[in-house]
């Protein structure tokens, strides 16, 4: 059976027993959040080695072409690229079908969410670099950092690097093989994070309060992501079908919309990348760790049009041209901040945009939208992985990495 069919399955299964539970039960609602810690923490389990191996490997073959810096540049134009297109066309959606106004009631300021950027640019360069290979596997970018570092050594003296060349060559597939055995048995995970996501969809929808903002950023994001994107794989030369590549992405984006974390749906891209698009491992480890940590365009466009939405609750009155385009700009550079929050990006995006806009009127309007919270990360992970796949596809064909694998051979 293919890897997307028992996600769909798990995700069916698991929606449907969401949708059947007591909402409002207690009990219910702490075993699942408890369910859910589990279930990532099994999604996630072989992130770190396959990351940082993988990534060692395809920084030092590039190196050792003479194609690395080109390759990084390439990954970065596109990844910018996307971010401005994908953010200016969520503001414009929300603009010219404006979602009704969500009642504001007075919270008082009990969280406190921030990106925290100075810390995360301290912990690239803990003390001892070994201790990133034994973090939580929340933040990544420590261990890219350790991988680029890595596979610059190795191309020191082939004479003395050959052995553990060859070394890390036989433990990236080891532990390719080790996340691709838990990528088989993801669809019973996801009956789990599934259950829990309807669970708390379904007491959203009893309320009835975000309805149309629910509406809009599920049509726009099926349409982006199943319609829009798609339609720039034909420039693409030699020509590509669009659809097959949609097909080939359809696993990931199940596990991006039900587990709202990007970690979590990272091991299964990569194997998609591979077994359905035969993308080379130089060519796919470098661009999904690049797009997997700086490409959060779908977070930060969820986030912009959510903080849109509670402006437009609390004034009557149309929004200035430059305070949409300001709202842009800084939702398009907090998009490229996110690392540290892979499962809960867009809601850390928006509190991010609440706490730094104008005089302060707004720093808790992000807790007005704290119980659609999940769904607000599950839209924006979905449009982040599909993203991530489509940029490394289209990377990795226009520079000849890879190996064009038949419909029938997709996993």
């Amino acid at each position: 059976m293919k890897v997307w069919v028992k996600l769909l399955i798990g995700s069916i299964l698991g929606m449907t027993i969401g949708f059947l539970l007591p909402a409002e039960s207690p009990r219910i609602f702490a075993a699942f959040q408890w369910l859910e810690k589990l279930a990532l923490g099994i999604g996630r389990y072989a992130v770190i080695p396959v990351l940082v191996f993988s990534l060692t490997l395809a920084v030092y073959e590039l190196r050792l072409n003479d194609q690395f810096w080109s390759m990084v540049l390439k990954n970065i134009l596109l990844i910018i690229g996307a971010s401005f297109l994908v953010i200016s066309l969520g503001i414009l959606v929300t603009l010219f079908f404006s979602p009704g106004r969500i009642p504001i009631e007075t919270a008082e300021q009990v969280e406190v969410l921030s990106l925290d950027t100075a810390a995360n640019i301290i912990d690239m360069f803990p003390s001892n670099m070994f201790s990133v290979l034994a973090g939580s596997g929340i933040y990544l970018f420590p261990v890219c950092v350790f991988a680029f570092f890595l596979g610059m050594g190795l191309n020191y003296d082939r004479n003395y690097t050959k052995p553990v060349i060859s070394m890390i060559d036989s433990l990236s597939r080891i532990f390719y093989h080790i996340a691709s055995f838990f990528s088989e048995i993801l669809g019973f995970i996801l009956i789990v994070l599934s259950a829990y996501w309807a669970i708390r969809f379904h007491g959203i929808l009893q309320t009835k309060v975000f309805k149309d903002l629910i509406i809009m950023l599920g049509v726009f994001s099926v349409t982006l992501c199943f319609g829009i994107l798609p339609l720039f794989l034909y420039f693409l030369r030699p020509k590509v079908n669009p659809w097959l590549v949609l097909y080939g992405s359809l696993g990931p984006a199940l596990t991006a919309f039900f587990s709202g974390d990007i970690n979590f749906s990272f091991p299964v891209l990569q194997r998609h990348s591979k077994e359905n698009f035969g993308i080379r491992r130089r060519s796919g480890a470098l661009s999904l760790a690049l797009f997997s940590t700086f490409c959060r365009c779908g977070s930060a466009m969820v986030a912009a049009v959510a903080f849109i939405l509670i402006i437009k609750s609390y004034i009557y009155l149309n929004i200035p041209v430059i305070t949409l385009i300001s709202i842009g700009l800084r939702a398009l550079l907090i998009s490229f901040l996110l690392a540290r929050h892979p499962g809960n990006g867009a809601y850390v995006a928006l509190a991010a945009l609440c706490l730094g806009h104008g005089g302060g009127e707004y720093q808790a309007g992000y807790l007005i939208l704290r119980p659609l919270a999940f769904y607000l990360v599950a839209i924006g992970t979905f449009i982040d992985v599909m993203i991530s796949a489509f940029g490394t596809y289209i990377i990795a064909r226009a520079n000849g990495f890879i190996e064009e694998k038949n419909l029938v051979h997709f996993i």
